[in-house]
């Protein structure tokens, strides 16, 4: 047997076993509710986005209104996030998940009846506030429901599931609401929202450190310094300060290369409106994968390597896109993109929530949303600058050379750091006696 079949047969072993991880862990009564419920709410989301930016458009037939709805889905991110934190990490984290989706049913509900422009921005609104205590509850729960050996699995079968799921209801999505209007679309998400609150009562989360007596969640100034602590933790930790330096550092990179890729489409590569669609099927294409590469050649994907590689890989892979004309070159460099966002984004997760110790998960994780979309923001206005003023090119050569130069800042500054569980409940300790 030659050395190339041994290989082969390795990873065609290592491809069976992630595949089975895959289905244990979606198979697991503790994570299925979690899952289920989380595919489902894609499915509606992608609809709702769809149909939401198709009403603004209808109602006002301007550009600048759908950017408008873009802030309107980040200011809530900002101003909630420290709120969010605090609620997650001191109140049941199965009641935040579940009322955040009824209340952001009722919320798409109403645009069943849209009362204009102002209306859909206010829905926008809601929904990402709504968002902001959702995701990061997801986030925060994960490592209650799954093992060590889990993680990873568990967040590479959400991922993959989930993109699948966008695809299809993006297909669907176009027909849909050129056949009977938006408002199926509205009612269909709010639908899935409630699904959603009904697969999660059968959720079993663990009591979690924060979760404790009804005295301690009493008063404004109890809260006040809940988030205060939440906020020393994340200045005084080496790994969550460092990484929020990295993350704010990548989201100023890609917030707008990400946002103008249909500018680039038409201006540099020269495609028709449908050849749009062909990119963002090669990244989703490339997202799809992209988890099963972790899982199968990580000996242990909790390192600075598997975490800010792909931010290396994907800026080179920004230069190029300004770069290269073909159309094939092009589709192929976004399969890749798509590659690296969603092996990025899965060991991401599963590194942090188990690096992170439970009793501040909630206020680091939402944290982390905050300064995501703070950079991405400020990245958005000038990105539209530079656009205006040098071209498209000259914006994914910068934004794509700065991802990679926040790549080679994560590998310097957790290049030997110690990503386990162990080491977080150490961590923690050591910031309790120092406040203390």
């Amino acid at each position: 047997m030659t050395s190339k079949t041994v290989r082969e047969q390795s990873i065609l072993a290592r491809l069976r076993q992630a595949g089975s991880a895959y289905l244990d862990v979606a198979r697991s009564p503790s994570y299925f509710p979690l899952w289920l419920s989380q595919l489902v709410s894609n499915f509606g989301d992608t609809l709702h986005y769809i149909a939401l930016v198709v009403l603004v458009y209808q109602l006002t037939g301007q550009g600048l209104a759908v950017a408008v709805l873009v802030a309107a889905e980040v200011v809530p991110v900002l101003l909630l996030g420290p709120v969010a934190g605090v609620v997650i990490d001191r109140f049941s984290r199965k009641a935040v998940l579940i009322a955040s989706d009824l209340i952001r049913a009722g919320l798409v509900l109403s645009l069943l009846w849209p009362q204009g422009t102002w209306h859909a921005y206010l829905v926008a609104a809601g929904v990402a506030a709504g968002n902001t205590f959702f995701n990061p509850t997801v986030q925060a729960v994960i490592p209650a429901l799954t093992t060590e050996e889990q993680r990873l699995a568990a967040n590479s079968v959400a991922w993959s599931t989930g993109r699948l799921v966008q695809i299809l209801a993006s297909a669907l999505a176009g027909g849909l609401i050129a056949l009977v209007g938006t408002q199926v679309a509205f009612g269909l998400n709010a639908a899935t929202f409630v699904v959603s609150a009904l697969l999660l009562l059968r959720l079993a989360i663990p009591a979690h450190a924060g979760h404790v007596g009804e005295q301690a969640k009493r008063g404004l100034g109890r809260f006040l310094a809940d988030a205060r602590e939440g906020l020393r933790f994340a200045r005084t930790d080496p790994f969550v300060s460092r990484l929020l330096l990295v993350q704010a550092l990548a989201s100023f990179a890609v917030g707008a290369t990400a946002a103008m890729l249909v500018v680039l489409s038409e201006r540099h590569l020269r495609l028709p409106p449908s050849g749009f669609a062909w990119l963002i099927g090669a990244i989703g294409v490339g997202a799809l994968l992209g988890p099963f590469i972790p899982n199968t050649f990580a000996r242990d994907y909790r390192s600075a390597r598997w975490l800010f590689l792909p931010y290396v890989i994907r800026g080179v892979g920004d230069v190029l896109l300004a770069v290269v004309t073909p159309l094939p070159v092009a589709l192929l460099l976004l399969f890749v993109y798509g590659l690296n966002t969603s092996t990025g984004m899965v060991v991401f997760n599963a590194t942090v929530q188990g690096a992170i110790p439970d009793a501040v998960r909630g206020r680091v994780f939402t944290l982390l949303d905050v300064t995501w979309n703070a950079m991405r923001l400020l990245s958005l206005a000038l990105g539209a600058v530079i656009v205006d003023w040098l071209g498209i090119r000259p914006l994914f050569w910068g934004g794509g050379t700065l991802l990679a130069l926040a790549g080679v800042l994560g590998l310097l500054l957790l290049g030997g750091y110690d990503f386990r569980h162990e080491a977080a409940a150490t961590r923690l300790s050591s910031a309790a006696r120092r406040a203390a």
